[in-house]
């Protein structure tokens, strides 16, 4: 009888294990799966400037991993030409990518990709504005058409690279949405066959202490 009783006792204690193990389980690929996240830049989002400076900076949230191929920063002008002197250069959570430092006026186009200190890539994209430039401020006449020209250009230079830019951001989370399912899935399956596991085991107890009883 007290075999029986230790058993049903520590059965909510194995049932609580086996949950808070399967809850560490979860809790570590999703903080492995955050990436680092821009944390300023120079220009800024929205910012505008003078003229166009002689490099961009991006800091980020954590040191990033550099090589060949793993980070790339495109900056373009308003006729979508690009405005970039050379490889951007990491060091440590920022990235560094020299401009021609001159350039019209009107709205530049930055996208970034980067490889996060978790090993998985992740990039994004702002714009900010020049406010004088340099082909603007000698030629006077042809403030107009600088400035007619971004709604044209910008429409048109942005939008094939947009579409890499979101497939980039949205395969990280779609993959964690299917992770997530699958594994909640799993852990519901194991605490539903515990329990039922749990009912049998006190039913055929119950079945057994009621035998001497009816015998005697």
């Amino acid at each position: 009888m007290k075999t029986k009783a230790l058993s049903r006792s520590a059965a909510p204690i194995v049932l609580a294990a086996t949950l808070l193990a399967a809850f560490l389980v979860l809790l570590s690929p999703l903080s492995a799966s955050a990436h680092d996240a821009l944390v300023s830049s120079s220009p800024a989002a929205d910012e505008s400037v003078e003229v166009v400076p002689a490099e961009l900076t991006l800091t980020f949230s954590a040191k990033l991993i550099g090589g060949e191929g793993a980070t790339e920063v495109v900056v373009t002008d308003p006729d979508g030409n690009s405005v970039t002197d050379g490889p951007a250069t990491v060091d440590g959570a920022i990235v560094t990518q020299p401009l021609q430092g001159s350039g019209p006026a009107g709205a530049y186009h930055v996208i970034w990709k980067v490889v996060s200190s978790d090993g998985h890539p992740t990039s994004g994209e702002y714009s900010f504005t020049v406010t004088t430039g340099d082909g603007a401020a000698t030629d006077g006449p042809s403030t107009a058409p600088t400035t007619a020209a971004p709604t044209t250009e910008q429409t048109a230079a942005p939008a094939p690279s947009d579409t890499p830019a979101a497939t980039d951001a949205d395969s990280g989370p779609g993959a964690s949405a299917w992770i997530w399912g699958i594994s909640i899935g799993g852990i519901l399956v194991i605490v539903a066959l515990m329990l039922w596991y749990s009912m049998r085991g006190r039913k055929s107890a119950s079945a057994t202490d009621s035998d001497p009883s009816s015998e005697r």
